[in-house]
């Protein structure tokens, strides 16, 4: 009798089914440190205690995507083990700051189910929430995920598709106590632009580029713990290629959009994403952002920012994100739509 775990198969979820992931993470500077040597990360929110004190904070936070890969990556054994692919995000809110010294644990419930027509597979959504050492929720988000079936005579179950909001709407957004951006320094923050500089519509070319190398992704996948075969192993696909991890896209991206969005300080909402397309190492990654709302906030000088960012690859020009047919063109890795805390 084996005691490996082979991961769920679509068969294994049923709506409601709620999923305790194992292993609980204690996060501390060390992670800090790693992140930012693997991302070009530079907000000065997460770069420097004094900085974030003269925001109203007690220190430093970790990185906000920190804090979602560490939860992401509890996940994967028990959600994304057996995935074809991980199709999307919605409704994500971050609650709270995740500080060095905090434990996080992470518990899924399945919203969604439905059998794709070959029989083969089927996409399962499940809402995700993060907590921390005293159980409080710093971080919630849903994402859907396409699951290979072990059986593929098995019965399809009764369709069940969330109906899942297009943005989360900005009198939900969380800003965390006591945040105060009314004695910012700009000079610190490396950009004099304010949330008031930007115009709906704009589109900010990030200009600097990254390519990618094996060693860092799977360093970066390893230390989220994230256990999908397709990063790991490269007998797993038939073109003997390790897949990047999408996450590992979406701080690269973030990252580098801190050339023209330094003061986009903290992310506090996902309103949607999607991997468009698979990244490989070798790949050069790009990124550009469009400005899609502002909505202001009760806290003083801070106002919410909503961007959509793209990440290319190989020098896909900036502001092209589908074809003619209405499809992501090859280059296009990531479509990200999120809302972002920035100075008035």
């Amino acid at each position: 009798m084996t005691k490996t775990n082979p991961g769920r198969f679509f068969e294994d979820y049923t709506v409601g089914q709620t999923i305790r992931h194992a292993v609980p993470r204690t996060v501390a500077e060390g992670e800090r440190a790693l992140y930012h040597a693997l991302y070009p990360a530079r907000h000065a929110l997460y770069s420097s205690d004094e900085f974030a004190i003269s925001c109203g904070l007690d220190g430093s936070p970790l990185d906000d995507l920190l804090a979602f890969h560490t939860v992401f990556g509890k996940t994967v054994p028990d959600v994304s083990l057996n995935a074809v692919a991980n199709l999307g995000y919605a409704q994500g809110r971050w609650l709270r700051p995740v500080w060095p010294g905090d434990t996080l644990r992470a518990e899924s419930q399945v919203i969604g189910l439905r059998q794709n027509s070959n029989g083969q597979s089927g996409v399962v959504w499940v809402r995700t929430q993060g907590l921390n050492q005293v159980d409080e929720v710093v971080l919630d988000y849903v994402r859907w995920v396409m699951v290979r079936k072990r059986d593929a005579g098995s019965v399809a179950p009764e369709a069940v598709v969330p109906n899942l909001a297009e943005t989360v709407d900005p009198a939900d957004l969380i800003v965390p106590e006591g945040l105060n951006f009314t004695e910012y320094d700009f000079d610190l923050a490396g950009e004099p632009h304010r949330w008031g500089d930007y115009a709906v519509g704009e589109i900010i070319d990030h200009v600097d580029a990254v390519t990618i190398e094996e060693a860092e992704h799977m360093l970066a996948t390893r230390l989220w713990q994230n256990t999908a075969k397709v990063h790991f192993d490269a007998t797993h696909r038939p073109d003997g290629r390790r897949l990047i991890y999408g996450g590992h896209v979406i701080s690269l991206a973030r990252a580098l959009s801190f050339n023209g969005l330094a003061n986009a300080q903290m992310i506090v909402a996902l309103n949607a994403g999607a991997h468009a397309n698979p990244c490989f190492a070798g790949d050069t990654v790009r990124a550009w952002s469009q400005v899609l709302d502002r909505a202001p906030t009760d806290a003083p000088g801070v106002g919410a920012i909503r961007l959509r960012l793209v990440a290319t690859r190989n020098g896909a020009p900036a502001g092209v994100l589908r074809d003619d047919q209405g499809k992501y063109p090859p280059d296009v890795l990531l479509d990200l739509d999120y809302w972002a805390l920035m100075p008035l």
